[in-house]
């Protein structure tokens, strides 16, 4: 009998046991998220601005739901970086199952993500307690993220719960490794917003 596996119940150590997923320790291998970034205007810096204040108003009021990050934050940083226009095309609340090869096992789950061209996928993480980490999201974004068509290509991935952000990056050298960035945040004092719609409009254009 086919177990079933929910996506959320899975691990790093699940990913990296029954995949052979592994952590890559080469810092070239995922340099997109801080090499040679595209400059940010002060125009998209005051509009990121206030999406800061939007966001600094919606956590007075929890638990921060997953549409609500999605339409204040998440949503003019895609417009921002160019994600709204061609060549690109969104995708939303895609189901997705990926199969074990010679295990009767399958890892199930729903996406509740933005999916750019099956090349970035973007989990909305509903964060409903402060104390929520996004390391908690890393695994399920990164099993969705093996789950796309063309294996063969990086994909990438950006896992947030509005007020925090971490990238990764999936491929398939000799055999699938993945990087995690570092974190940013938009409750500093200085907003690391800036940064992240800097590395996102350097994969709108690695991608297109």
């Amino acid at each position: 009998m086919v177990q079933v596996i929910q996506v959320h119940n899975v691990s790093l150590a699940d990913l990296e046991a029954k995949f052979g997923l592994k952590q890559a320790e080469n810092e070239d291998f995922f340099t997109e998220w801080f090499d040679t970034l595209p400059e940010i205007t002060d125009i998209e810096k005051q509009y990121l601005d206030r999406v800061k204040t939007n966001f600094m108003r919606l956590i007075k009021h929890p638990p921060i739901l997953e549409n609500a990050v999605k339409m204040i934050v998440l949503s003019p940083l895609l417009d921002l970086a160019g994600f709204y226009r061609e060549p690109f095309f969104i995708s939303t609340e895609e189901s997705i199952e990926i199969a074990l090869e010679d295990e009767e096992e399958i890892i199930k789950g729903r996406i509740d993500v933005l999916v750019i061209q099956e090349k970035l996928w973007l989990l909305v993480v509903e964060s409903k307690r402060a104390s929520f980490s996004l390391l908690e999201g890393i695994p399920q974004a990164l099993a969705y993220m093996l789950g796309n068509p063309n294996p063969d290509k990086p994909v990438f991935g950006l896992v947030t719960n509005g007020s925090n952000f971490i990238f990764l990056k999936l491929a398939k050298e000799n055999q699938q490794k993945y990087a995690i960035s570092d974190q940013f945040t938009l409750l500093k004092r200085e907003s690391e917003l800036y940064q992240v719609l800097s590395v996102l409009k350097k994969l709108s254009q690695i991608l297109s």
